[in-house]
């Protein structure tokens, strides 16, 4: 007999002695693929609702999809990462663009609210030339120190260090670079410099091969996300691998969000159905012949296919399935 748990459920306390959230919604008379779970404030991907355990104290939201005209409840979906709760599920870096200006016109029409920014020199010869946060405010949108362009471990954990001296930040980008040609992540470099971080208190959210053996031994390090790419960084070629990337979904008890290779909107929507938390990106927006109509564009993407990924799609078959019965027909 399972130990009765105290919790509560849609603002409501309630006993339960189900282990875990799928019983407690087969508890419901409700199927765990026709829901959607919020636990403790964290979107709980409707994939793991078989493997995640309710414990006493757990607050709970279990909705479905009804009629009617009331859509606050798209407003109000949300993710957290260590501890930090985001609306916008897309994340857009501050590299390529023409301009300070543009950057920022297209961030804030991405309606992202974190923004990744690579650690780099100041220009010690005109300490007066434009910054960054001339134009993106570090006290309205979250600046997530990366560390692009590091080819070492070691390089990579001084750079944040120094990202930490100057603007107090813990939540931090890790990514470590196998080579120039593609760009690929250096998994032992970047095991050992996720460890690394962690012990000295950083957040890494981490830049990863899609595969879910090496996402798992990142979350075991103390990722705080993970981060597969989707393709080669800057290739706009769309993920490539979908089966791999909802393994690391399916597997991960963290954040998972696409980093690298979206080429276009419908890119960013196949992520999120996937059931990834979130899409990273950059090139896709930045090289675009309309930087700012393409932010929009990714913004209902990442929405768009969120909203798919909570509907839950409809099953593949072999053949044809009419809308309308065949029979009767005149």
């Amino acid at each position: 007999m399972s130990e009765t748990k105290s919790i509560t459920l849609n603002g409501e306390p309630r006993e339960t002695p189900a282990a875990t959230i799928a019983d407690l919604v087969r508890e419901l008379e409700l199927m765990p693929q026709k829901v959607a779970v919020e636990r403790n404030g964290e979107i709980v991907p409707r994939s793991t609702l078989e493997e995640v355990a309710l414990a006493s104290g757990d607050t709970l939201e279990i909705v479905h999809f009804v009629g009617g005209g009331d859509h606050q409840g798209a407003t109000q979906d949300s993710w957290t990462v260590a501890g930090r709760t985001f609306t916008s599920r897309l994340i857009v870096g501050t590299g390529k663009y023409k301009d300070f200006e543009q950057n920022a016109a297209a961030v804030e029409a991405s309606g992202a609210e974190i923004v990744t920014v690579a650690v780099r020199r100041v220009n010690v010869s005109d300490p007066t030339a434009p910054m960054l946060t001339d134009f993106i405010d570090p006290k309205k949108i979250t600046y997530l120190p990366n560390t692009a362009g590091c080819f070492t471990g070691e390089d990579a954990v001084r750079t944040l260090r120094l990202a930490r001296e100057a603007g107090g930040w813990d939540l931090v980008k890790l990514e470590v670079l196998g080579e120039a040609r593609t760009l690929y992540p250096d998994m032992r470099e970047t095991l050992k410099a996720t460890e690394t971080l962690a012990k000295e208190g950083f957040l890494p959210m981490v830049y990863c091969v899609d595969d879910p053996i090496a996402a798992k031994q990142l979350e075991d390090a103390g990722a705080v996300a993970i981060m597969p790419l989707g393709a080669p960084i800057g290739s706009g070629l769309g993920i490539q691998n979908q089966v791999t990337i909802r393994l690391i979904v399916e597997g991960a008890n963290v954040p998972v969000l696409v980093d690298a290779g979206v080429g276009t909107a419908s890119d960013a929507a196949v992520g999120m159905e996937l059931g990834c938390d979130g899409i990273l990106m950059n090139t896709a927006i930045a090289e675009a012949k309309d930087p700012i109509r393409m932010a929009r564009a990714m913004k209902l993407a990442v929405e768009a296919g969120r909203e798919a990924y909570l509907a839950g799609r409809m099953g593949r078959r072999k053949y044809a399935d009419p809308s309308s019965p065949l029979a009767g027909l005149i």
